[in-house]
C-alpha cells in the first residue's frame, strides 16, 4: 500500500530540494547591492502620499465588482460549454438565469458610473 504512495514522495522529494539548491544558488551567484530606492517601501511603483486609512472612492469597489462578474462569468462559461450537450434544456435555462444576474450587476455598474474613467 505504501509503495503507491511512493512516486507523490518522490516528486515532492525532488521539488523540495530543486527549490532549496535554487535558493542557495541564488543567494551564492547573485550580486547583493541594496540601495535607498530598492530598500524603500513602495505601493503600486509610488511614493505614499497619505495615511494607510484614507477612504477611497466608491468607483474603485464598483470596478471590483466588476472584475468579479466578468471573472465568475468565464469561470462558469467554459465548464458549462464542454458538458452542454450533457445536460439539455435544464443546463441552457440554469445558464441564462445566471447571465440575467451578471447583467443585471453590469447594468448597475454602467449606471453608477463604473465604465466611466477619468
Amino acid at each position: 500500500m505504501l509503495g503507491e504512495y511512493l512516486p507523490v514522495l518522490v516528486f515532492l522529494g525532488v521539488g523540495f530540494a530543486m527549490a532549496v539548491i535554487m535558493l542557495i544558488l541564488g543567494s551564492l551567484l547573485s550580486p547583493h547591492k541594496p540601495d535607498e530606492a530598492k530598500n524603500s517601501p513602495f505601493e503600486c511603483g509610488f511614493e505614499a502620499f497619505d495615511d494607510a486609512r484614507m477612504k477611497f472612492d466608491v468607483r474603485y469597489y464598483l470596478v471590483a465588482i466588476l472584475f468579479i462578474i466578468f471573472d465568475l462569468e468565464i469561470a462558469f462559461l467554459f465548464p458549462w460549454a464542454i458538458v452542454l450537450d450533457k445536460i439539455g434544456l435544464f443546463g441552457l435555462i440554469a445558464m441564462g438565469v445566471f447571465l440575467t444576474i451578471l447583467i443585471i450587476g453590469f447594468i448597475y455598474e454602467w449606471k453608477n458610473g463604473a465604465l466611466e474613467w477619468e
